[in-house]
C-alpha cells in the first residue's frame, strides 16, 4: 500500500463518514480506519466517484503506513476517554512530527490538558453544522500553534462553508481555544433553540394555532430580520408529519429534550470566568426540567395545567421579543469569549468568530455579518450596546417585556426570553440592588463595602456592636 495519503481519519460514525467524504471530493487523498473492520468496508463500498481518493484500512499500523510523512490525522471519537485511549494506541506507530487534530466535540480542558501533555503536534478543532455540515461544508474553529494549523489549513479552508466566497474556517488561538469557541456556539445554540421553543409554545398554547400554522409563522419570519438555519427549520419541523399515524409529528414527539454536554459545559465555565449568560444556563436548565416527565406529569396533577389561552399579542410583536432574545443570547455568547483574555491568555477575535459562523453552523444567521462589522467597529464593546444593535434593543425590548409578562400572566413557561429580559435590564441600570447585599454580608460577616464617597472597606454601625 503507497504512503501517499495526504491526510487521515479514525472515525467513521456519522460526523466522521461525512467529513471524510467531503475531504476527499474536495481533491484530497484521505486513509480512513474504523475500530470495527465492517463499517470502513461498508463506507469504502458506497464512496461511489470518491473511492479513488479513499484509502481504507482495516488496523492501525495499516492506516498509519497509508500517510504521507509528515502525517496528520483527525479523530472523530467520542469525547473523553476515547480521544486519550486513541492517542495512546497511535503513540507507538508515530513520528515525532505526526500531527493529531481532535475535530470531536471535546472539553477545551482536556484539549488544553492533552496540548500540554502531547509529544506530537496536537489541534483541537471544533467543527460545528451536523452531519449535513460536515458533508459539505462545515464551519470550523481551530485551536493549536499557528505552525501547526498551517500544515492543514489548505484541507480546513477547502472543506469548509463558503459565505460569498469566504472560507468559515480559522484559528482560533491555541491550545483549546478552537474548542472553547465551539462549546460557546453550542451555549448561544441551546439559548436560541430554547427561545425559538419558548415562542412555539405561546403560538401553540396561547394562540391556539396548529403545527401547520405555526409552521406559516416561522416560514414568513425567515424572510426578515430572524433569518437563520434555526428559524428555517422550526417552520419545516412544525409542518411535518408521523408517517405512521399521519399526526403533526410535534404532536407525537415526547417533550424531553436531550443535551450532549456542551450546553453543561458553557454554563459550568461561564461561572469560572465570571461572566453572566443567563438566557444560556436557563436554556441548560430548561432542557434539565424537560426531563423529568413525572415530576412534571405530578405537578400538574396537584396544581392543574399552567398555560392559559391567551392571544392578545400579536405576531409582531412575538417576532420581536424573538430578535430581541436572539441579540441577548449572542452577546452573552461574545462576551464570555472576550473573557479568555484574562484568564486563559488568548487573544480571540471575536469579529473572527462571527465570520466563521456565517455560513455552516447551526446558530448561522443573517445577523452575524452585522455582529462581525460591529464587533470590529465596537472592539471590546458588549454587542448588544454597539450602535446598530442597540437600535434594534430599543426597537424590540418593549416586544420582549410584553411577551414575558404576558406569559408569566397566564402561565407559559419562558425562561430563557425572561433571564434575556432580566439581563438586560440589569445591564441598563446604573444603581441596582446589589448595594443592599453588600449590606447583608457586612452586617452577618464584615466582610466590608465601598462608600460612594470612594471609601473601601467601610463598615455598618453594627460593627460597633
Amino acid at each position: 500500500m503507497p504512503a501517499d495519503a495526504r491526510i487521515g481519519l479514525i472515525g467513521l460514525g456519522t460526523m466522521g463518514t461525512a467529513l471524510a467524504l467531503n475531504i476527499a471530493e474536495k481533491g484530497f487523498d484521505i486513509a480512513v480506519f474504523n475500530r470495527t473492520t465492517q463499517v470502513t468496508r461498508d463506507f469504502a463500498a458506497g464512496a461511489g466517484d470518491l473511492a479513488p481518493r479513499i484509502t481504507p484500512t482495516e488496523t492501525l499500523e495499516e492506516f498509519v503506513a497509508a500517510l504521507a510523512k509528515p502525517r496528520a490525522i483527525i479523530l472523530m471519537v467520542p469525547a473523553g476517554d476515547p480521544v486519550d485511549d486513541q492517542i495512546e494506541a497511535l503513540r507507538p506507530l508515530l513520528d515525532d512530527d505526526d500531527l493529531i487534530i481532535d475535530a470531536g466535540n471535546a472539553n477545551f480542558h482536556d484539549t488544553n490538558r492533552r496540548v500540554a501533555a502531547s509529544d506530537h503536534p496536537y489541534l483541537g478543532v471544533g467543527v460545528s453544522g451536523g452531519e449535513e455540515g460536515a458533508r459539505h461544508g462545515p464551519s470550523i474553529m481551530g485551536g493549536g500553534a499557528p505552525e501547526v494549523w498551517a500544515r492543514v489549513e489548505d484541507i480546513m479552508l477547502a472543506i469548509s462553508a463558503k459565505y460569498k466566497g469566504e472560507p468559515c474556517a480559522a484559528l482560533m488561538g491555541p491550545a483549546g481555544a478552537g474548542h472553547f469557541v465551539k462549546m460557546v456556539h453550542n451555549g448561544i445554540e441551546y439559548a436560541d433553540m430554547q427561545m425559538i421553543a419558548e415562542i412555539y409554545g405561546i403560538l401553540r398554547d396561547g394562540h391556539g394555532l396548529s403545527e401547520d400554522e405555526i409552521g406559516k409563522v416561522f416560514e414568513d419570519w425567515n424572510t426578515g430580520p430572524l433569518e437563520s438555519y434555526l428559524i428555517e427549520i422550526s417552520g419545516k419541523v412544525a409542518r411535518a408529519r408521523d408517517v405512521a399515524t399521519g399526526k403533526p409529528l410535534l404532536s407525537v414527539i415526547v417533550d424531553a429534550a436531550g443535551q450532549k454536554g456542551t450546553g453543561r459545559w458553557t454554563a459550568i465555565e461561564a461561572l469560572h470566568l465570571l461572566t453572566p449568560i443567563p438566557a444560556i444556563s436557563a436554556a441548560v436548565d430548561a432542557r434539565n426540567i424537560s426531563s423529568r416527565l413525572q415530576e412534571r406529569a405530578s405537578g400538574q396533577d396537584i396544581f392543574g395545567a399552567a398555560p392559559q389561552r391567551f392571544d392578545d399579542l400579536d405576531l409582531k410583536t412575538l417576532e420581536g421579543a424573538l430578535i430581541a432574545g436572539k441579540i441577548l443570547a449572542y452577546a452573552q455568547g461574545f462576551v464570555m469569549i472576550a473573557a479568555t483574555g484574562d484568564v486563559y491568555g488568548w487573544d480571540i477575535d471575536l469579529p473572527q468568530v462571527a465570520r466563521i459562523w456565517r455560513e455552516g453552523c447551526i446558530i448561522r444567521s443573517t445577523m452575524l455579518d452585522d455582529m462581525a462589522a460591529a464587533l470590529a467597529d465596537h472592539a471590546g464593546d458588549n454587542l448588544m450596546r454597539t450602535p446598530y444593535f442597540a437600535d434594534l434593543m430599543k426597537t424590540h425590548h418593549g416586544a420582549l417585556r410584553h411577551v414575558v409578562a404576558g406569559a408569566a400572566l397566564n402561565g407559559h413557561a419562558t425562561p430563557a426570553l425572561s433571564s434575556g429580559l432580566a439581563y438586560f435590564d440589569m445591564m441598563r441600570t446604573a444603581r441596582g440592588t446589589a448595594n443592599m447585599i453588600q449590606g447583608q454580608r457586612d452586617f452577618f460577616g464584615l466582610h466590608g463595602f465601598v462608600h460612594v464617597n470612594g471609601a473601601t472597606d467601610q463598615h455598618g454601625p453594627w460593627a460597633q456592636d
